[in-house]
């Protein structure tokens, strides 16, 4: 194992690393696995050091961002066919994660890759919805009548559309988090609070507390750590922002959190947020914000284990522990998503279906 490379420029920001060659290939191979190449080359760009870097690896950098202003491009471009489709049916349509970093004009969306769209509506209007996109040209991708079933019965979003020219992928959701969850929120109380965006497209965004709220719930259930530390970077960015934008919104922050039962993820996440970036409540906060928390030794070994599963995915950062916590977290993911009595058998006929393929039952 040899050292983070990536973590030290968010701790010197405003310094060009000072690296040899071999050490800029590392940071780079680093910087790829974790999604965090284009914000690599934008910390460079804002903070005047991106010209410091050797020509190679500058080169490499500078050529990330020219991938993200054509991938916003796309994006708008998507997000506007999917508004056509949508037009007929007077339906909100949320836009989520990235989609909404980009048409919200966002800070993520500046260094911010990502390889599908998001949406979503009410739950009563999903068969309306997914049969506009069908006739707009998405269909699902998925063959398997089992896994059909079982996206639609417990989970948060339909299984993935994708358009049968482009190629795109397009989830479709009607809240932000699976009902049999314990952190299960009731999408009436988000569209209550979604915000239309200002281009006037007709498309809206989740509320500045929801779009974090949404994403640390994702981040700290979904037990995939792979753009851990990407997706925590988005996190800063958006408290930084929106607490610039609005005096109350730390004040906000936490009363939504408590309303939508979602206080511990905010927990998990300030307590990262702190460690790796010095983000943290107003200190006349900080109290009302420990309440939330979860019990000791919860905070303790869910410390440990993401300290662990946040470092970069790549060998040169690997621990010998960092594998058994990504193993522990994915675990923990599935049993907080749903019950015991669901998510064994669930589990069971996964590995089952993995290891014999050729009989998986296919959807007519």
């Amino acid at each position: 194992m040899t050292a983070d490379l990536i973590s030290t420029v968010w701790d010197q920001r405003n310094q060009c690393p000072d690296l040899a060659m071999t050490d800029w290939e590392l940071l780079l191979g680093q910087a790829r696995r974790t999604g965090l190449l284009a914000r690599l080359a934008q910390q460079g760009l804002d903070c005047g050091w991106l010209d410091q870097v050797p020509t190679g690896p500058r080169q490499y950098l500078q050529g990330a961002l020219r991938l993200v202003e054509r991938q916003k491009l796309a994006v708008q471009w998507e997000v506007n066919c999917i508004r056509r489709a949508l037009s007929g049916l007077h339906a909100s349509v949320v836009l989520l994660k990235g989609a909404a970093y980009v048409m919200a004009d966002l800070p993520p969306a500046r260094s911010r890759l990502f390889s599908d769209i998001d949406i979503m509506v009410a739950r009563d209007r999903l068969t309306e919805v997914e049969a506009a996109l069908f006739a707009a040209g998405w269909i699902s991708a998925e063959r398997d009548a089992y896994n059909q079933r079982y996206y639609r019965t417990w989970m948060h979003e339909i299984p993935p559309l994708k358009h049968v020219q482009r190629n795109t992928v397009l989830d479709l959701h009607h809240t932000i988090s699976p009902p049999t969850s314990r952190f299960k929120v009731n999408s009436t109380s988000l569209f209550d609070q979604i915000r239309p965006i200002e281009n006037g497209s007709g498309l809206f965004t989740l509320s500045p507390t929801d779009m974090v709220l949404h994403s640390a719930v994702h981040l700290f259930q979904e037990g995939e750590f792979g753009h851990g530390l990407r997706d925590l970077l988005d996190l800063d960015d958006l408290i930084k922002h929106f607490a610039s934008q609005d005096g109350t919104f730390w004040i906000a922050l936490l009363a939504r959190a408590q309303e939508l039962g979602l206080g511990i993820p905010l927990s998990h996440t300030l307590v990262h947020l702190q460690r790796l970036f010095g983000t943290a409540p107003p200190a006349e906060l900080q109290a009302a914000f420990a309440a939330v928390r979860p019990g000791w030794t919860t905070r303790k070994a869910m410390s440990v284990l993401l300290g662990a599963a946040l470092r970069p995915q790549h060998p040169s950062c690997d621990t010998r522990f960092s594998g058994i916590a990504r193993w522990m977290l994915y675990v923990r993911s599935h049993y907080i998503r749903m019950p015991a009595h669901l998510i064994i058998p669930h589990l069971l006929r996964k590995a089952y279906m993995r290891q014999f393929p050729e009989k998986t039952p296919r959807a007519p």
